[in-house]
Order: C-alpha cells, then structure tokens, then sequence
C-alpha cells in the first residue's frame, strides 16, 4: 500500500503547480463531458425537406456527424421519381445553401460521384423548388437584402456545389485524402457526400481483407474531418443480397463493420406504394421510421403525412 500512495503522491506532485493543475498533465484534445452536452446541443443541422424524416433523424442531418444511407430498391422503374435514394442527397446538397437570414447554414457542399448518377437538370430543379419555398414563407424579406436576392437563384446554387466524378477506387481513397486540403481552402463547406462509397470497391477490388483496411482508415479520416471542420458526412452504401440458412437475405455490400463505423445509419426503402427512411442507428435517437415523398420540387412530406408542411430551412 506505501507503494500505492507514494505514486499517487508523485502523480499528484507533477499534475500541480503554484497556481493550480498543470495542462501538460491533460491529454491533448481532451474535453470535459460539458463541454461534450454544449458542443452537441449547438450542433447545426441540414433539413432533409421532410418534417416526418427530420423528426427521426432529430431535426436532420447533423454538422459533425457521418450518416450512412442504406437504399432497399424495391418498386423500380423508369420513372425518375423512384431513383430518390440521389434526389435526398441531392436535397442536402442544396439545403445546405440556404442563407443564414432565412434559416439555413449558408454552407457549400462537395459531391463525390463514383456511379455517375448526379443529374445536373435535377439539381437545378430542386434548387427552384428550394427558393420557391424560401420565397413563400419570406415574402418581405427578400425584398430588403439585394445581396440576398443574387443568392437565390439556381445558378447560384449550382455554383457552390463542389462536383468530383470518380472512376475507381483509387481515384477515391485519393479525393478523399485530398479533402483536408480542399476543406482547409473552402472553410465554408458544410456537407461532404459521397454517391456511393461502395460502388468501386464492390466491382474493382478482390482483396476482401485489404478493402476492409482501407474502408476502415477512410471512414476514421471522414469521421475526424466532419468533427474538425464542422460539416456533416452522408455516405451512400449500398444493399445487396447473401445466400444464408437457404435463403437469400438483405445485407449491406460492405458487410457490418463500415455501418458501425458511422454515426447514423439512415435505410431508405419502399413500403407498398409508399417511400420510408427508418433510423437503424444513432447513439441518441431512437429506432424509428418515417414516410417522406419525392416530388418535382425535391423531397417533401408524404401526402397522408400528419405533419405540419416543413420549411425548406
């Protein structure tokens, strides 16, 4: 026990000075757990376009947050209303924009495609659809910020999406290596999305336990890129099928371990006519599920939604 004390002694003696605790005895970057609750309690967030999908999701998709989306194809035809699984992500990349006056982040977004699946015409209609709504519930507003006015145009909108097509997953271990660069340039990025991480990785690469390696130091480097630049992280991974107990059975293309690696974990999918996201995961949100619609103007409530209609904002 003399043993016990006298090192509790010497480790006391070394943490103090003359005028209190020494910082040197804390470890680099640590917090105290108020500080944790404040941080989180002022965290902003990115509006989806759905009151209902909001609601679960806590508000929306959260600054300093990685959301994996899982998407169940179900129903699937031609009719681009049903390839909504984009269309939400696209909704983020253009809520994300809305200026602070009216209730929005006034952020940009960067796009990481690597199935070629970003429709530039859709986009363009969703940011008409967004100033649409911005101008309904700010019908004065507007009218006294000039500045502001430039700003709601699609144009505007288009511009300050950062756009990166991928063809291979070398290509996209090395944008997303170049992020921290690209962000420590463009300090008012909000919302990295990558559509779909899974894709290359599932076609090009063979070694399953070297492609978990490298998936795992990608989503650690995503993860502290989101916490230290203050943006939110949507990750699109994909679900396909796996023959177990006789039977085929929906699984996630990456396997378990890279869902656990992100924060969220958002799953899109078809209900008989109707298009549900259900929150799988979250350390702080409880499992639920929530209807939402895609329409000409982006993502909206579901028409039987017992939601008040929701700001764009």
């Amino acid at each position: 026990m003399s043993h016990v004390r006298s090192a509790h002694a010497v480790g006391t003696n070394k943490s103090k000075g003359a005028d209190g605790p020494s910082t040197s005895s804390v470890l680099k970057g640590a917090q105290n757990a108020w500080d944790l609750l404040s941080d989180e309690q002022s965290r902003r967030h990115i509006n989806t376009g759905s009151a209902d999908l909001n609601n679960i999701l806590g508000g929306g998709i959260h600054c300093k947050e990685v959301v994996s989306q899982e998407s169940v194809k179900l129903n699937w035809d031609e009719d681009f209303t049903t390839k909504d699984p984009t269309f939400v992500r696209i909704q983020l990349a253009i809520n994300v924009q809305i200026p602070v006056e009216y209730g929005g982040l006034g952020g940009k977004a960067v796009y990481i495609d690597t199935e070629g699946s970003f429709m530039v015409e859709r986009v363009y209609q969703i940011a008409e659809g967004c100033i649409s709504d911005i101008l309904e519930y700010f019908p004065h507003c507007h009218d006294k910020a000039p500045a502001g006015q430039e700003k709601l145009k699609p144009e505007s909108f288009l511009a300050d999406i950062y756009y990166f097509r991928i063809c291979s997953y070398t290509e996209q271990i090395a944008v997303i290596n170049y992020l921290e660069k690209f962000l420590e340039e463009h300090n008012d990025v909000r919302i990295v999305i990558i559509d779909s991480v899974t894709f290359h990785f599932r076609q090009d690469f063979d070694d399953m336990a070297l492609r978990t390696r490298v998936l795992s130091g990608l989503s650690l480097k995503l993860m502290k890129l989101s916490k230290a630049y203050n943006l939110a992280v949507v990750l699109l991974n994909q679900v396909t099928t796996k023959f177990t107990e006789g039977s085929f059975q929906l699984t996630l293309a990456l396997g378990d371990s890279w869902s656990h690696s992100c924060t969220n974990r958002l799953i899109l999918y078809w209900n008989g006519n109707e298009r549900y996201g259900y929150l799988d995961k979250s350390p702080s949100l409880p499992v639920a599920s929530a209807p939402y619609a895609v329409t000409i103007k982006g993502v909206r409530d579901a028409v039987n939604s017992n939601s008040k209609r929701v700001r764009v904002m």
